[in-house]
């Protein structure tokens, strides 16, 4: 009779929960330390090496070498403010929004044309009850920024000059908001551009979480109403579309960045209907939500060439997931709190509170095999 010893039921129990694990994905974030402390929500990948970072008192990080190195640069008279978007053109051109109340002065918008050495202010407003949450562009000239509601109405900025001046939606042009309702400035994902004109918007702080759409550029608005409950400190706090019809919804609540509940919205329609689908791994807040696009697929930069070239990134408090099924279902990417992700290609990099700054360039599609080997005593 073959027996086996204590070692070789060791090595089944080993093998065993190796083909358990077959289904984590192999990927893993590469932490970079930066010696600093400040809290950073806002990040945009323009290339695989370049890469701009918004931070707390007035901070901005950039590199242009992949994150070998960073420079670090701080908006002068701006020590109080919290750049919670920032978006870039190239190694030299960057906007970086700040968040916080216009009545303390911190509802600004700057931009440099020299690297991050020198920036202009080009908007700033004192007017009760403006807090801006995010910005996106379609294209170097058009871009847009969002701002919880005042006088019952989400505040709008547009811009066709590249974000050298911005102006105020008329207010009978600005969506009307529900009792409540508000949007979150926590990765900047909160409003998202797609394609020509079109953009979006998600909010939380009512009863449930709605998307606003528009289809000329910011102009006029359209509403729909979505499964994924909100309240004061819940909702959307992430968009992505991957093509005109389809996109992603991620969120939850900030002060209940560990609960096991539904946070995937998903949509087939261009944002016209949502429908929950699942939860992320590890469970949770996911503030952002990025695309990844695979190494062994064509792409060139702007267009998808193939259908199955990508897959989707959330990230939160909680840690980081990635799925491979278009937000069906989900594997854990580790539990590095990233608030913010964005990726160029198959590179992305995400970024948290005390300095986190992850780089990650590698997200295998292909499950783990492992044989069951059994040892003789």
């Amino acid at each position: 009779m073959r027996r086996f010893s204590t070692n070789g039921i060791f090595s089944v129990i080993l093998s065993s929960l190796f083909l358990i694990m077959a289904g984590e994905s192999r990927a893993q974030w590469k932490v970079i330390d930066i010696k600093t402390k400040i809290h950073m929500r806002a990040v945009h990948a323009v290339s695989p090496t370049i890469c701009w970072i918004g931070g707390t008192r007035g901070t901005v990080l950039k590199t242009t070498d992949g994150g070998h190195t960073w420079t670090t640069y701080k908006v002068s008279g701006g020590d109080s403010l919290d750049f919670r978007d920032i978006h870039a053109f190239d190694k030299q051109v960057a906007i970086a929004m700040s968040a916080g109340e216009s009545e303390k002065d911190k509802a600004k918008i700057y931009k440099t044309e020299d690297g991050g050495e020198s920036w202009k202010l080009v908007y700033q407003t004192t007017q009760n009850g403006v807090f801006l949450d995010g910005i996106d562009f379609w294209d170097k000239n058009k871009g847009i920024c969002l701002g919880d509601p005042t006088q019952g109405r989400l505040f709008i900025l547009t811009t066709d000059d590249g974000g050298n001046s911005w102006q105020e939606l008329p207010l009978e042009k600005r969506p009307a908001a529900e009792a409540g309702e508000a949007c979150f400035a926590a990765s900047g994902t909160s409003i998202l551009t797609n394609g020509k004109g079109t953009a979006f918007i998600g909010t939380g702080g009512s009863k449930m979480a709605r998307v606003f759409r528009s289809e000329d550029y910011g102009q006029s608005w359209q509403v729909s109403a979505t499964p994924l409950p909100a309240g004061p400190t819940a909702g959307i706090f992430g968009l992505r579309f991957w093509s005109k019809k389809n996109g992603i919804a991620v969120g939850g609540d900030y002060k209940k960045t560990t609960d096991s509940t539904q946070n995937v919205l998903l949509t087939e329609d261009g944002g016209i209907t949502w429908k929950l689908a699942g939860m992320t791994k590890p469970a949770g807040l996911k503030e952002s939500v990025a695309i990844y696009h695979k190494t062994n697929a064509t792409w060139n930069g702007d267009t998808q060439i193939r259908s199955d070239n990508y897959a989707l990134v959330a990230s939160g408090p909680s840690g980081s997931s990635v799925s491979l099924d278009r937000g069906k279902s989900w594997i854990s990417l580790g539990t590095e709190g990233f608030h913010s992700l964005s990726f160029a290609g198959n590179v992305g990099y995400g970024v948290g509170a005390n300095g986190l700054i992850g780089k990650i360039e590698k997200i295998s599609s292909k499950k783990k095999k492992k044989k069951l080997v059994l040892v003789d005593g």
